[in-house]
């Protein structure tokens, strides 16, 4: 049989139905049921037989909940009405046999039969697992939006806690991003490191700023009960979630501490977060919920205490390059002896760390008598950024002491001695330096006898402003020569010392940086020094390394300085009446006052006698 016959098969249309995949039932005129496939019977969990006859609105139609929709808002009997002939929908339900509700999709569309109406076709499906599907999309996307807007908040924080801010800064402008996205007001109360009690270093309620603004400062001492709740949350691995009926008994844990913020900002709720890393303690952050705000949901406690997780390493990454830093300024300085006093001879020093925390070590200043009466100056750097460089800055700074007390002189000598004992007795890299008599009697003339070791050459400042790098005496970096067995030397260099002139001797961190080279550097230290030789304000070699400083400001490396000042002609001399100038300041020299350089001036230490510094000749 061919498929037009069996189309023409009188049960065929039945067939259709019974297979269709889909409920479908008719009604007659007056809105009784005449059809029902075996889909729909599935569906509604009803036989057909249960159904024929029987009036399909009331039988059926539904709200969500089983109450019954009223005859006249039924759009399914629409077509009955005379209205249109087609009519679709969804949010509809159908009851079912064991009284529950399933959601369905529907369509109707006029019965006509022999060209006469003779009712309408329901076709219809459960719409549960589309619903079910959307909904599970719509929560899909609600999370990941959440997860979305909680990734970018801790973006945000990660970038207030990295900034550059203090401490109270970057806390302050964390609040702004917790309130109000979190909570109706914020607080963070810090111990503090000077007199270990708790203090709110920042408050914020948009709602009542100026209460906030009242609450920050110095919490009151706390009893021994209050104290120990303190300590307990601060130490906690979890928050603790406050209510504001809870806090009502003052003797309640936490009352002395957050009854002021539900008392004057409001609220119904509060998370307390403990701040805290590595099991050192700092402090709590406190996020509130006004009245009309719903309690902290746990995804929302989680996020805060990931924030307060964060915060906590902040605050102890801060305390331990403070540590650092403090730890590594403190050798450094007491690898710098302070400066002796001779004669009218003035000098200064200044020392200034690297940025970075443990950057200390390569750069050192040193000036000293030598067993023959004469000044040595020393200006040198080792190569290297950390402690180790400043245990090997120290052994060439003793070395070439014992080498220039030994030898005396020339300083190309010492040069040739202090490069073979770096090479065959160090591990120190290599170094460089400027090593530099200061020859003459007392009033002078004074004559200068030197040897460079690849260092940045001084500067001679007159009293006029004119200026002169010493380029003279130069030669390679202590612990090449020797390693590389090029057999170079040092050659001396000597230059006279004009009266009230200044010498400068650096490092390159005060005329170099990451975004400035060196010669422009020097060229502008070279300005700067003209400018201030010519100031009348500039009365001390301590005033003039200061402003210079001023005007430099080094940046990135660390940098020494040392500047040494000469009387003007005759001052000191035997005879001279003047009075001499003051004295140094202890500022100039960043040691501690109770050390002492070998041959400097102290109250009960013999003065050298200078006329065994008399001027050398070449």
């Amino acid at each position: 049989m061919n498929g037009a016959g069996v189309a023409q098969e009188p049960d065929f249309p039945r067939a259709v139905l019974c297979d269709l995949g889909t409920g479908v039932f008719t009604i007659d005129a007056e809105g009784r049921i005449t059809f029902v496939n075996p889909w729909a019977e599935r569906l509604l969990g009803r036989s057909e037989a249960d159904m024929l006859g029987r009036d399909a609105h009331d039988l059926l139609h539904r709200r969500a909940h089983g109450a019954p929709v009223p005859r006249e808002r039924c759009t399914m009997r629409t077509p009955l009405t005379g209205g249109r002939s087609v009519e679709e929908g969804c949010e509809e339900y159908f009851l079912r046999a064991d009284g529950s509700t399933v959601p369905i999709i529907w369509t109707t569309t006029s019965l006509r039969v022999a060209g006469r109406a003779a009712g309408l076709v329901v076709v219809f499906n459960d719409f549960g697992p589309q619903r079910a599907a959307e909904e599970r999309m719509a929560a899909h996307a609600a999370a990941l939006e959440a997860l979305t807007a909680r990734l970018n908040l801790l973006a945000d924080i990660s970038s207030v806690l990295m900034s550059a801010l203090d401490a109270s800064g970057r806390l302050r402008r964390l609040l702004q991003l917790l309130v109000p996205e979190l909570g109706d007001w914020a607080a963070v109360a810090l111990l503090s490191e000077r007199t270990g009690m708790l203090e709110r270093v920042a408050v914020r309620c948009p709602a009542h700023p100026r209460r906030a603004r009242r609450l920050e400062g110095a919490l009151p001492l706390l009893s021994a009960g209050a104290r120990a709740s303190v300590e307990r949350v601060m130490s906690a691995d979890d928050p603790v979630l406050l209510t504001a009926e809870g806090l009502r008994d003052p003797d309640a844990p936490l009352a002395a501490t957050h009854g002021k913020l539900f008392e004057r900002l409001g609220g119904h709720a509060a998370v307390v977060v403990p701040l805290r890393a590595r099991r050192n303690p700092y402090g709590m952050l406190t996020l509130g919920r006004a009245a009309g705000s719903p309690a902290p949901t746990e995804a929302e406690v989680r996020l805060l205490s990931d924030i307060g997780r964060r915060v906590g390493l902040v605050l102890d990454n801060a305390r331990l390059y403070q540590e650092q830093r403090n730890v590594s300024e403190t050798m450094q300085r007491q690898l710098l002896a302070p400066l002796p006093q001779v004669d009218h001879l003035r000098m200064a020093a200044r020392y200034l760390p690297a940025q970075s925390a443990m950057e200390i070590g390569g750069d050192w200043y040193d000036a000293f008598l030598l067993s023959d009466g004469v000044m040595a100056l020393v200006i040198g750097d080792v190569v290297g950024h950390d402690l180790q460089a400043a245990a090997h800055m120290a052994e060439v700074r003793n070395m070439l002491r014992a080498l220039a007390w030994d030898h005396g002189k020339p300083p190309s000598l010492i040069m040739c001695r202090l490069d073979e004992a770096v090479t065959n007795t160090s591990d120190a890299p290599m170094a460089t330096l400027v090593f530099a008599r200061i020859e003459g009697p007392e009033g002078g003339p004074w004559r200068m006898n030197w040897v460079n070791a690849g260092h940045p050459p001084p500067l001679l400042v007159t009293r006029d402003g004119g200026t002169r790098f010493l380029t003279g005496g130069h030669g390679p970096l202590i612990g090449m020569s020797a390693v590389l067995h090029l057999g170079l030397d040092w050659p001396d260099a000597y230059e006279d010392l004009p009266p009230e002139s200044t010498l400068l001797l650096y490092t390159d961190g005060l005329v170099e940086s990451r975004n400035r080279p060196i010669d422009l550097g020097m060229a502008k230290l070279r300005h700067h020094a003209s400018v201030l030789a010519r100031r009348t304000t500039v009365e001390t070699v301590d005033d003039f390394c200061d402003e210079l400083l001023e005007r430099i400001r080094p940046s990135g490396d660390d940098a020494a300085l040392l500047a040494l000042h000469l009387p003007a002609r005759g001052a000191g001399a035997p005879g001279d009446r003047e009075p001499p100038p003051p004295p140094q300041s202890p500022y100039g020299s960043p040691a501690a006052p109770g050390r002492a350089a070998p041959g400097s001036l102290q109250e009960d230490a013999p003065v050298a006698d200078p006329t065994r510094g008399v001027r050398e000749e070449e």
